[in-house]
């Protein structure tokens, strides 16, 4: 399990196994709200259904400042 952490974007993505490959999780399911109401969470699944990862917007206010110093920074490229 890893945890990369855009500061740009306040997003961090949660590898449930090793890193994703393009194309990989097939279905999404979006639109889980943390209980405050502070951030969103997105479940990544393959096609078999197994989850996959766990994207976590706004995370700075959803996941604890510890967790978030540990994990692997990233950067936002513009395209």
């Amino acid at each position: 399990m890893s945890v990369r952490y855009d500061p740009e974007a306040d997003a961090a993505y949660i590898s449930i196994g090793c890193e994703l490959l393009p194309g990989e999780a097939t279905a999404q399911v979006a639109g889980i709200r943390d209980p405050r109401g502070e951030g969103e969470i997105i479940l990544d699944f393959d096609a078999k259904g197994h989850l996959l990862g766990i994207e976590v917007l706004r995370a700075s206010r959803i996941l604890r400042a510890q967790d978030l110093d540990r994990s692997t920074r990233t950067e936002t490229t513009e395209p």
